[in-house]
């Protein structure tokens, strides 16, 4: 219908909570989140976090995180090496393309060339010059220009964004971003000194457009980025303790 409101695009996170400490310890996410990570870089602020990387001047709150992932993120679990170099070596800043993030183009090198066949004789033999004489009547030259059809831009194998399909990634509060193993949760927990599991309660949460406004607003100041998000922290006048609550699928949770 025209004049309709676009639908807004919602993902599905899982948050592993720390009800103890009240804070987010990771997030499961999809390709989908990751992407949507990684498209950050692709703004003006990722040449500015490459700037003061190279100066050794500052680090950008969770955002040095997020970049630093994406250089140490195995490229097995990149669409291909040219869309990490993208990420990490913004060459246009002022660019950004609006809608879904497409993988990186192809060689185009064949795009511009002619080929020709000969003008006389089915179209059997190809030549890059017009001026070989066709090989079947051996009399005419190759002289009729073809038209060159390019593959899609983008294939299967490809596909669309910047990391694989089909993997779970682990999301820390601090944006540090890994592919999820059990060995790799245990290990995280056990870093965050995290005794008491029962303490650990696990969350679904939708990830909308207000949310994405959250976190890139929440990466420039906090190396809490996802408890920033998801957590709503106050103080109670009553007993002066921190009540902590979490919007899951558009409701409150009292953690």
């Amino acid at each position: 219908m025209v004049g309709e409101a676009e639908t807004e695009v919602v993902m599905r996170l899982k948050l592993l909570i720390d009800t103890e400490s009240k804070r987010v310890l990771f997030a499961e996410a999809g390709k989908d989140f990751v992407d949507f990570l990684f498209k950050i870089q692709t703004l003006p602020v990722g040449a500015v976090v490459l700037s003061l990387l190279q100066k050794k001047q500052a680090r950008i709150g969770s955002l040095t995180n997020l970049y630093e992932s994406i250089e140490n993120l195995n490229n097995s679990y990149m669409q291909s090496n040219e869309t990490k170099d993208a990420l990490l070596k913004p060459d246009d800043p002022l660019s950004l393309v609006a809608g879904p993030t497409p993988g990186p183009p192809r060689a185009a090198t064949l795009a511009s060339k002619l080929f020709y066949k000969c003008s006389t004789c089915p179209p059997v033999y190809v030549s890059d010059s017009p001026d070989i004489y066709c090989p079947g009547c051996r009399y005419s030259k190759m002289t009729s220009s073809m038209i060159y059809v390019a593959p899609p831009f983008y294939d299967d194998d490809q596909g669309i964004g910047f990391v694989k399909d089909m993997v779970t990634y682990m999301v820390m509060d601090d944006l540090v971003v890994t592919p999820l193993s059990t060995i790799s949760s245990i290990s995280f927990l056990n870093k965050l000194d995290v005794k008491d599991f029962s303490s650990v309660q696990e969350k679904r949460v939708n990830f909308g457009m207000d949310e994405a406004v959250k976190l890139l607003s929440a990466s420039l100041h906090t190396n809490n980025v996802l408890t920033d998000v998801f957590l709503n922290c106050t103080t109670t006048n009553s007993n002066k303790r921190n009540r902590c609550e979490v919007y899951v699928a558009g409701a409150l949770s009292g953690c």
